[in-house]
């Protein structure tokens, strides 16, 4: 009966340490000192929790495109800042600031988003000053 306890509360630790690993802090995934602006057309929109993706082609000088997935805030951090997912039709030309990943892949934490008409949100992925994803 003590190796069954043992096995169930050990399995229950393990489950419960499943939603700790899809969070993470902005120092360990994205560089502060590796600001980036990328112009480019939405071509995907994610917007599940933790954290949306926002998903850009990204003509480079070279004149080759390269989709880039930028994280954001979760849906109820975007509501609140007045952004809804209509917002993000596909073929939407954006303007992104944010924070270049630190493995080089082409992914970026957003800061904000500037839409064609002028409108500009925070997007709210993280926060460089105290290096903490919300």
């Amino acid at each position: 009966m003590r190796r069954l306890s043992t096995a169930v509360v050990g399995v229950a630790l393990l489950w419960a340490s499943v939603p700790l690993a899809a969070h993470h802090s902005f120092a360990a995934e994205f560089d502060e000192n590796q600001p980036i602006s990328l112009r480019g057309t939405l071509t995907k929109m994610e917007w599940t929790n933790p954290h949306g993706w926002l998903h850009v082609d990204v003509k480079g000088p070279d004149g080759k495109v390269v989709n880039w997935a930028i994280e954001a805030g979760g849906p109820n951090a975007l509501i609140r800042r007045g952004l809804r997912l209509t917002d993000f039709p596909i073929g939407s030309e954006l303007v992104i600031e944010g924070y270049r990943a630190k493995n080089g892949s082409p992914t970026a934490n957003g800061k904000t988003v500037k839409f064609a008409d002028g409108r500009n949100f925070f997007l709210g992925a993280g926060d460089p000053d105290n290096k903490a994803a919300y």
